[in-house]
């Protein structure tokens, strides 16, 4: 069963994923310049500081290291957007860590979807099932070239 609080975290997950899909393939890159990309980053902000309040596992999980982690690359994203904190290498920094920010949503989507759907025999009833880990190897190798594409981008405009 999902609680009411669990669904406002899934409804705003949701709603951070399409808008950060909206933001890539409009704009190639996350930016709190634009009006999806302030919605993903609030969401995603959001999505993260709610999964720290959830434990229907019992305890801390996996699941609370990716939100903190989420947290952390929002933090840095924005230093490195609006105070340029990290010099010349700003731009980079911004697109890898919002980037990762929506690996880091993935992870958790895909786990709890599986884990629960169908309702009457969800397709993964543990963790460690090689499905879930196929969807994990392909999320990162998409992040990887993903990210790849928004450096030789950003390499390509400072030229």
């Amino acid at each position: 069963e999902i609680t009411l609080f669990g669904w406002f975290h899934t409804v705003i997950g949701i709603t951070a994923l399409v808008t950060g899909v909206t933001a890539l393939a409009k704009y190639k890159l996350i930016s709190l310049n634009q009006s999806t990309g302030k919605i993903y980053l609030a969401c995603t902000f959001i999505t993260a500081a709610s999964a720290l309040f959830i434990y229907h596992q019992g305890s801390f999980n996996p699941a609370h290291v990716l939100a903190i982690l989420t947290l952390l690359a929002l933090v840095t994203g924005a230093l490195a957007e609006k105070k340029k904190l990290f010099g010349k290498l700003s731009p980079f920094i911004q697109a890898i860590s919002y980037s990762a920010t929506f690996l880091f949503h993935m992870i958790p989507a895909i786990t709890d979807g599986l884990m629960r759907l169908p309702t009457d025999a969800p397709l993964v009833t543990n963790i460690a099932d090689p499905l879930l880990r196929s969807f994990y190897l392909a999320f990162f190798v998409t992040y990887i070239i993903g990210v790849s594409c928004q450096i030789i981008m950003l390499r390509n405009r400072a030229n």
